[in-house]
């Protein structure tokens, strides 16, 4: 299901993390370029799909990418120097500090293609936290540390998101007997995630709840007590005028009613 930027689809546990990530985002390309064909799109994700099919497909096809790569023996070797420089200038400082530096790899096995990596070696009062990424940008595009600050960093507020559809809107209940059934349970939730943001951002703005997560405007301005009256000819719903944001209800509800212009 794709909807409104969002995409939600329940597999088995037991495959990779990255597993159909190419085809989804092969059909998600397709749709932004039959609209805007000359648009430039940047993929960032974590190093859970940092796989040589969905890197390779990126290049071939115009699309950029920023991709965690998960630490080994070979790339610590690489930043031994910054690690040593991070953590030197960290005990003088107190502070956390890092340093970044450009590298040129390739996998022994999987990776078709030597690649750009970016590695953060940073040292914190509490140890090491040496960091890599991989990207098809060039130098000349971005560089090393504003690609990873600013881009690939930038990703946490999309897991907040996400985390938010799963804990305020309940994605992860899937408790069910059947995969189809959890499938069914991660769509409404999804369903959900779209018309609450879509609410917060057509209806809300302006108001006290206009960046509120989805969990709060359930909370605050969807669960309430109401009394239901059914009439043959209308079906009313009173709102207890003690209400504590009732005056925003009437605000949301107003934009909600106004005819599309």
């Amino acid at each position: 299901m794709f909807a409104d930027g969002h995409l939600a689809k329940l597999r088995p546990a037991n495959l990779d993390a990255s597993a159909g990530a190419k085809d989804e985002v092969a059909w998600i390309v397709a749709q932004i370029r039959e609209r805007w064909p000359d648009v430039e799109i940047w993929l960032r994700a974590d190093s859970g799909f940092c796989r040589e099919e969905l890197m390779a497909w990126c290049e071939k096809n115009r699309v950029d990418y920023v991709f965690g790569l998960a630490r080994n023996s070979r790339l610590e070797a690489e930043i031994k120097e910054q690690m040593a420089e991070a953590e030197a200038k960290s005990k003088e400082s107190g502070k956390p500090e890092r340093i970044f530096k450009e590298l040129r790899h390739r996998t022994r096995k999987s990776w078709s293609r030597e690649r750009r990596v970016v590695a953060k070696a940073e040292h914190l009062p509490k140890g090491a936290n040496p960091r890599f990424i991989v990207t098809s940008l060039t130098r000349e595009t971005i560089e090393a540390q504003r690609l990873y600050e600013n881009i690939y960093c930038a990703r946490g507020e999309m897991e907040n998101r996400i985390k938010e559809c799963q804990l305020d809107l309940f994605a992860d209940r899937t408790s069910a007997a059947s995969l189809r059934a959890n499938q069914l349970r991660l769509w409404f939730a999804s369903l959900a995630y779209v018309l609450v943001t879509a609410l917060r951002r057509l209806s809300l703005a302006g108001t006290e709840l206009a960046q509120a997560t989805a969990g709060t405007i359930r909370l605050k301005l969807l669960k309430l007590g109401a009394l239901v009256t059914v009439s043959v000819r209308r079906i009313k719903i009173a709102i207890a005028s003690t209400c504590p944001l009732k005056d925003i209800f009437a605000v949301a509800h107003r934009r909600l009613c106004l005819p599309a212009t």
